[in-house]
């Protein structure tokens, strides 16, 4: 086995690269989960049989373990939850790079990178750097998890200096690698791993809710780069290279979407969205007053459009309202309306979210647009059904420069000639911030339980 473990490890490696060009588009993506499965098989099975395993109890033992939580985990976790669930998989990621790192430093001969004093300097610095990113990984994913959870603040939490005391931390991650290199220095190591954990609640802790699904992504290639640490260590070359693919598709991804908030990619991973500001939104703004609605209302209007452009957001994970939005979609298309949907980059609390949940309800592939090739057509679309959705869809992004999402591109609801809003309240969105949207002349407020104002309207339209 030994002799065919290197073609085995580059035929698991190929299947992950078909994987991942499989997952980057809807219709693909069942084929690409497919090759990632066959290629994580092919990688176990080939790890398992190599003559560096000397037992199996142990490695048994935490398959079935492991193999049980993920089970029953994947069958009763919700939709709306996978953002949590995505973050606590990244957090366990970096636990594994520091416990690796940690065992490699302590019994050094067991991994054939020297003895205990003597370990060979480029072990020493991918060790160093693994437990570090690792390290980073795993307290920063916790944080990103209480926050998408509700147990943290969703809001920015800063404090005074605190840029200058996160430079600081990285300025002395720095010096104890460089000086873990020369002294090998136990103290030293469990220091970088110290640092390394408060540096990764330090700078997650500040970023507010609108930037969650980049940090999501962004702890992605966290982790991604700590199992490649891992890989180094453990002298396994598949393990590089899918840590490297992780590492480097979560950092495009990251960017990608900052791109497409108009944001700058540092700014985000070292310093948050900003300071969000109101925390709701009055029944009135100025001499403005929002006009609220019926599900009769927008069931009227709906069937009386020629095009509907829906825009789901989180209040629609939260709501679970994807399949009766289905629903009425179809319902409105038997009447002959032409109904398509429109996708922000960053609805939702991670990357593809919203796709994930319309995917779900079997909705249409071709339905389903992306910003950039939607937003022109809300211009001259009839009706804006939006459910849920509120800072991607909020104007002042575009016409505030004192707004803390000016720049960041949005969809341009308010150009259709009738908007239905769907919200519980009049509150803001994730990000805190007023959308005057709320109360344009064309804009009618359905407020309710997400799922049960559109089955109202899906009722209203049938009879």
């Amino acid at each position: 086995m030994e002799t065919f473990a290197p073609l085995l490890y580059l035929v698991s490696s190929v299947l992950f690269i078909l994987a991942l060009r499989g997952l980057s588009h809807p219709e693909s993506s069942r084929q690409g989960l497919n090759f990632g499965i066959s290629g994580m098989a092919i990688a176990i099975i080939t790890t398992l049989m190599t003559p560096a395993i000397a037992s199996f109890g142990l490695i048994i033992a935490g398959i079935v373990i492991g193999g049980v939580i993920g089970a029953v985990t994947a069958v009763k976790i919700k939709m709306t939850a996978l953002p949590q669930l995505v973050a606590a998989f990244h957090s366990l990621v970096g636990l594994a790079a520091v416990c690796v790192a940690v065992a490699a430093f302590h019994n050094p001969q067991a991994y054939g990178i020297g003895t205990p004093g003597d370990i060979h300097l480029s072990s020493l610095i991918e060790m160093s750097l693994g437990v570090a990113i690792g390290a980073v990984t795993f307290t920063g994913s916790i944080i990103a998890w209480g926050k998408l959870q509700g147990v943290i603040s969703g809001k920015p939490l800063t404090f005074t200096g605190q840029h200058m005391f996160n430079a600081c931390l990285g300025i002395a991650l720095v010096a104890l690698v460089l000086l873990i290199c020369m002294t090998e220095s136990t103290t030293l190591f469990w220091g970088i791993i110290v640092i390394s954990l408060i540096l990764g609640v330090t700078l997650i802790i500040p970023i507010g809710g609108a930037d969650m699904p980049v940090i999501v992504s962004m702890l992605n290639s966290y982790s991604g780069w700590a199992a490649a640490g891992i890989g180094f260590t453990l002298q396994n070359p598949l393990l590089i290279i899918t840590g490297a693919l992780v590492g480097a598709s979560g950092a495009i991804l990251s960017y990608i979407m900052c791109k497409g908030m108009n944001r700058s990619f540092l700014s985000v991973i070292l310093g948050g969205f900003g300071g969000e500001q109101s925390t709701a939104v009055a029944a009135t703004m100025g001499d403005k007053a929002a006009k609220i609605g019926s599900a009769e209302d927008a069931a009227f209007i709906m069937k009386n459009a020629a095009r509907v452009i829906i825009v789901p957001g989180y209040g629609m994970a939260v709501a679970q309202a994807q399949h009766v939005l289905r629903e009425m979609a179809d319902v409105l298309k038997s009447h002959g309306v032409d109904v398509r949907y429109a996708i922000h980059p960053v609805a939702g609390r991670m990357p593809g979210h919203m796709n994930v949940l319309l995917a779900e309800a079997n909705v249409p592939y071709d339905e389903v647009f992306e910003l950039e090739d939607i937003n022109r057509d809300f211009a001259q679309a009839d009706v804006a059904y939006v459910i849920g959705a509120n800072d991607i869809t909020n104007p002042a992004a575009k016409n505030d420069s004192s707004s803390p999402i000016y720049g960041m591109p949005v969809l341009d609801v308010e150009k259709a000639k009738t908007v239905l809003f769907v919200k519980r309240s009049m509150g803001s969105g994730y990000a805190g911030i007023d959308n005057p949207l709320f109360f344009g002349d064309n804009t009618l407020m359905l407020l309710g339980d997400a799922k049960k104002m559109t089955e109202d309207i899906v009722k209203a339209i049938e009879a």
